[in-house]
């Protein structure tokens, strides 16, 4: 802790290699040492600089300490790079974006693309969940009457939330991505909270202090989106959220 500011815990939504609202909504944030920045998974596909989005989370390691969640699309690529079978499923749903970032060429064994390797490593060191003493930090939805450790890696990186979503028998508020939110806004539920704001489809990306309370957004152009409080609670209707 520096000063008298308390040590922060910041989740990070789905950015989906839109690197320059990375960048913006952490030079917003301005991490310390002291804090714990928990990117909530898909980091990468769809936009067009996911390589440059994980050298800047790697870079960001070292400042502070930076909790990565695995998401569906982490998984996608991790598959992919470790069954050549699985390349053509993670083509189909946004790997291409992220192979061009690296000046890959169809046909180039993925070992062989630079740079590609180690940031594999740093995904692979991914986990889960994160559980804290009042929240749980999770990319996508999760088993409402299951223990966070008994919880499959199916549910917790492609369930797509829901009205019908129920809170965790834990009682600990969710924090989530996946779920795209059309409007561009967090959706706060009973039990759950989604800051998956569609950033790559010309939305925003969130950042959410859930010790102040406070929420960030910028777009994929840099653009910052007024900072604000989270208040109050938005419902999920149809139409308006999606699975990215």
């Amino acid at each position: 802790m520096r000063g008298d500011r308390l040590a922060r815990t910041i989740a990070i939504g789905d950015v989906h290699g839109c690197d320059r609202a990375l960048a913006a909504v952490l030079d917003r944030i301005a991490p310390s040492q002291d804090d714990v920045v928990v990117q909530l998974g898909d980091l990468v596909d769809r936009g067009v600089d996911s390589c440059s989005v994980i050298d800047r989370m790697m870079r960001l390691a070292l400042r502070c300490r930076v909790v990565q969640l695995i998401g569906d699309h982490e998984e996608l690529m991790l598959d992919a790079f470790n069954n050549p079978a699985a390349l053509d499923r993670w083509l189909r749903n946004g790997g291409d974006c992220t192979l061009s970032s690296y000046g890959w060429s169809p046909g180039l064994p993925l070992r062989e693309v630079p740079r590609l390797a180690d940031h594999v490593a740093y995904l692979q060191n991914g986990v889960n969940y994160l559980e804290t003493d009042t929240y749980v930090f999770v990319h996508a939805g999760f088993e409402e009457d299951v223990a966070w450790e008994n919880q499959s890696p199916m549910a917790l990186r492609w369930r797509v939330i829901s009205a019908a979503t129920k809170p965790h028998c834990s009682g600990k508020h969710v924090i989530c991505g996946h779920t795209a939110q059309r409007s561009g806004n967090v959706l706060k539920m009973n039990g759950v909270t989604c800051i998956d704001t569609n950033c790559v489809r010309g939305g925003w990306l969130t950042a959410l202090d859930v010790t102040n309370n406070v929420v960030w957004q910028v777009n994929n152009v840099g653009e910052i989106r007024k900072t604000q409080s989270l208040r109050g609670s938005d419902e999920l209707s149809n139409g308006r959220s999606r699975e990215l």
